[in-house]
């Protein structure tokens, strides 16, 4: 009986490496085809150039932002950016009204909005400086509640942790650059994280794009090693939140874009969603529709809780699980594949 069941399994593992080669296959095999011009897709971007204070501040910032320009203009997506215009005492207003119309749309796809400078607390309030009057935590969550679509909410601000506290919600992305209201020096955190997002510096799967895990990751990680350097006592530390808990979770528990395997209670921490967004997009993943993509997501993420509760289950059913979220992947990856082109078996 025991041979029987070894047998079983070991065709069932032998016929699920067929299935994984396959999907490798298939993601090879878009990649290979000519690329499609880039869309829109619906995503949109707002960047934020807060009161800079000095000169010196107005050029970095606005390099910073600049960076993130360039990124949507790849790919097509809106972009409005709100401070360029030096001493505009309209920010607020203009920000409001961007928004307003942004979080009317009712779309699959994400608003990203980033905002670049300095930030302050006074022991209950955090807020974002900007030209003219600041914008509070509370003020942003009340302007963001009647969204329609998935957003992202980038705070590359000293003293901007509290935003995760008001702004958390589901189908919701929250990054600031501080662990507390309390870290109140000049953030640097935006710079990396400028760099990140429309490059491939910061792709660790290597899959032909950067997720905001990915770039969140890579700004978290060079932000420490600059302190580190300079010799200097770390005066940042990113958060991100994307499961609505308003808690965020630190770099430090991931090990390249995973969570590290010794990390206690890991499906409550944060980087799921964060993993799955791209403002920049590779060729194949601009080929999935928003419904398949959701599709895509989905099984991804079936397959990163069976990952996690792999301990839990005895071989044979965890393969079982396993075979039913790749065989409907690899039947995903079919679908987009050219028909006119030959799919060659994986060698053995």
């Amino acid at each position: 009986m025991n041979r029987k069941l070894a047998s079983v399994g070991e065709r069932r593992a032998s016929a699920l490496r067929y299935i994984v080669s396959l999907v490798c296959s298939f993601q090879i095999g878009v990649a290979q085809e000519p690329a499609t011009p880039p869309s829109s897709a619906g995503q949109e971007l707002i960047v934020v150039i807060g009161a800079p204070g000095t000169d010196e501040y107005r050029a970095t910032f606005e390099s910073w932002a600049a960076r993130w320009k360039v990124a949507a203009e790849r790919v097509a997506a809106d972009c409005t950016v709100i401070g360029a215009v030096e001493h505009s005492a309209a920010d607020l207003e203009e920000l409001t009204v961007a928004l307003a119309a942004s979080i009317a749309v009712e779309t699959t796809e994400p608003l990203w909005i980033v905002f670049i400078g300095h930030g302050t607390f006074d022991g209950r309030t955090a807020s974002l400086n900007l030209n003219g009057p600041d914008i509070s935590s509370q003020r942003m969550a009340e302007m963001l509640r009647p969204a329609k679509r998935p957003i992202a909410f980038i705070a590359c601000a000293s003293c901007s942790s509290p935003f995760i506290n008001t702004l958390s919600a589901p189908d919701r992305i929250v990054i600031s650059a501080t662990k507390d209201g309390n870290q109140i020096q000049y953030s640097r955190f935006g710079d990396a994280m400028s760099q990140a997002i429309g490059g491939l510096d910061a792709d660790i799967n290597r899959d032909g794009q950067t997720s905001l895990l990915e770039a969140w990751l890579f700004a978290s990680r060079r932000t420490a090693e600059f302190y580190v350097t300079e010799g200097r006592l770390a005066t940042e530390h990113a958060l991100l939140d994307d499961n609505g808990d308003s808690k965020g979770t630190r770099a430090e528990v991931y090990e390249a874009d995973r969570l590290k395997t010794n990390i206690e209670n890991a499906d409550q921490l944060d980087g799921n969603l964060a993993s799955r967004w791209h403002l920049v997009r590779s060729d194949e993943e601009r080929r999935l529709t928003p419904e398949q993509r959701q599709t895509r997501d989905d099984l991804e993420q079936q397959l990163e809780e069976l990952r996690l509760g792999r301990d839990k289950l005895a071989e044979a059913e965890y393969l079982l699980q396993l075979e039913a979220i790749l065989v409907p992947l690899a039947r995903l990856y079919e679908s987009i594949h050219s028909p006119d082109e030959p799919i060659e078996s994986p060698k053995k």
